[in-house]
């Protein structure tokens, strides 16, 4: 194998496979194969599968497996725009007009390959994909011990595709555009696996009974599912509030009212919402570091109501919203408060619950 490519293009692409990827093994390989107009980088680990291309002169094609993480880090030094990998006896050469770096080659044969996409369910625009996966996959939980709680609940019906994910204190759903293909989806995918970098153009999912794929502009990114789809239609009547107050606010505003509070979180990291008649009072309060109280112009609807949040949930749902006006539907004693706003400029429409905390006094 040899070619010259664009190192950060190059490089790039080999720090997402890694990324991705859980190659914490020093000699966990990177499959490099070059031929027609460009590299494929691959790797694979018992979970999850990566294929991305980039554009490179192939002087001579061929294929080789690398050490994944000494890979990455010697692209990422690089300074020079271009980078030549050569194939030299057991070694590959990374070349630069200055400097040549050598790495083991692995065992090729014994390397399992990257898992197939499974057969095609429909496509998605990219930007709608992106812009409704970043808020529901943050509200999934990051506790491996309840892996069930882990992942985002990937369904279509007609031609829209539903995304929900939740972890047992708060629940973000959002509802895109989508093309229907051969097969119905309905899978529940480990929200780690789905935090890749933006694609482009149109996104391919693909699914069968135990994994699901995802594919665009010759990229493509598969991953093992969890257990049955859940949350279930249960978990969707959450939505279905029964409102005691409506506050329409800028999200930005809020969301830096949330923080400025934050340090007066106090060690339950708690900050209180107090719905007066044309604002938001935002307070935080801790009898070591003391208190802040900050007012946020709103439009009220409905009772005057006081309610306390984890001060990074309610950060995370508002983030959600950046740059827009959230509405907050605020329910009556523990039940969640739902943030919505109309649909964004790609067609998504995203509902994000937190659940309040039990006051102090009670």
């Amino acid at each position: 194998m040899d070619l010259t490519a664009t190192t950060a293009g190059l490089a790039s692409a080999v720090a997402e496979v890694v990324r991705l990827l859980r190659t914490h093994l020093p000699l966990a390989g990177l499959l490099l194969r070059a031929g027609g107009s460009g590299v494929v980088v691959s790797g694979s680990d018992r979970e999850t599968g990566v294929v991305l291309h980039r554009s490179a002169t192939v002087h001579t094609d061929g294929a080789v497996l690398v050490p994944a993480r000494l890979f990455a880090a010697t692209l990422q030094s690089l300074d020079e725009p271009q980078v030549r990998l050569v194939v030299e006896g057991s070694r590959l050469a990374v070349r630069t007009s200055c400097a040549r770096f050598a790495l083991p080659l692995l065992d090729l044969p014994a390397h399992p390959g990257v898992p197939e996409l499974p057969p095609l369910c429909g496509h998605v625009d990219s930007r709608a994909l992106v812009s409704a996966l970043a808020p529901v996959a943050s509200a999934a939980s990051r506790d491996d011990a309840l892996p069930i709680f882990t992942g985002v609940r990937i369904q279509s019906a007609g031609s829209s595709l539903h995304l929900l994910a939740t972890d047992r204190y708060r629940m973000a759903h959002a509802v895109l555009p989508w093309e229907p293909g051969p097969a119905p989806l309905d899978v529940l995918v480990p929200a780690t696996a789905l935090a890749f970098r933006q694609p482009s153009g149109r996104v391919a999912l693909h699914a069968s009974t135990d994994r699901m794929g995802l594919a665009w502009s010759g990229d493509s990114i598969t991953t093992a599912l969890l257990a049955a789809p859940f949350p279930d239609d249960r978990a969707r009547r959450l939505l279905e509030a029964v409102i005691d107050s409506t506050v329409l606010v800028d999200a930005d505003t809020l969301a830096r009212a949330v923080r400025r509070a934050t340090p007066y979180a106090g060690p339950h990291g708690s900050v209180t919402l107090q719905v007066e008649d044309t604002e938001l009072r935002v307070r935080g309060s801790d009898p070591q570091s003391g208190e802040s109280e900050e007012s946020v112009k709103a439009t009220v609807e409905g009772n005057r109501i006081t309610k306390t949040f984890q001060a990074r949930y309610l950060a995370d749902a508002l983030r959600a919203f950046a740059g827009r006006r959230v509405e907050l539907r605020i329910q009556d004693g523990l039940r969640s408060t739902v943030l919505t706003s109309p649909p964004d400029d790609d067609g998504v429409e995203l509902t994000y619950l937190v659940v309040p905390m039990r006051s102090m006094a009670s």
